[in-house]
């Protein structure tokens, strides 16, 4: 028996799986993973991770879209083989995806393509705004989260780079730039 183990992904905390969990339900799933996480790469996802460390032979990850598994081909890729290896399946609610077939795998691999190259051009429709932005004279970046005349202090008084970013709650590499005056 064939057991599906679905996944949803969102990229961020203001957003919510509910849609995709419901129609992981609605296909069948057993078991449903989700989080909270961007699917530019697998790292720091450790739902996915966890089901393909479980997977069996005969099961089935189930997803919405493949863009919520992944939005690079190479990512995308590296999912698929894992699957195969470990002989389960993966299938899409919305797409029509059999990796069984030849037809499937490049079904598969464009809608992967299609993701990263969605990805890509995000990228850089949001550098391009920035540049507008900085030329205006409206971006300016973070602000910053460390008090340089706080850190400058400590330090004259004698206490180390370790000390400070503990007492102050923030990174060693952000105290050693404010001593070296950068």
């Amino acid at each position: 028996m064939t057991t599906k183990i679905g996944y949803a992904r969102v990229s961020t905390m203001d957003q919510d799986t509910d849609v995709q969990v419901q129609a992981l339900r609605d296909a069948g799933c057993e078991t449903i993973r989700t989080e909270k996480a961007s699917g530019t790469t697998t790292n720091g996802r450790p739902e996915l991770a966890s089901i393909l460390e479980f997977i069996r032979e005969g099961d089935a990850l189930v997803v919405t879209r493949i863009d919520r598994l992944a939005r690079s081909i190479g990512d995308l890729q590296v999912i698929v083989k894992t699957l195969r290896e470990k002989g389960a399946a993966l299938v899409c609610t919305e797409q029509p995806v059999d990796t069984g077939t030849a037809a499937g795998k490049a079904f598969l691999d464009m809608l992967g393509v299609f993701a990263e190259f969605e990805t890509n051009l995000r990228r850089e429709r949001q550098m391009e705004g920035i540049e507008k932005a900085k030329a205006r004279g409206v971006y300016k970046g973070r602000k910053r989260s460390i008090d340089r005349e706080e850190v400058r202090r400590l330090h004259r008084e004698g206490m180390g780079p370790t000390e400070i970013a503990q007492r102050m709650g923030v990174g060693r590499a952000s105290v050693y730039r404010v001593i070296r005056g950068e």
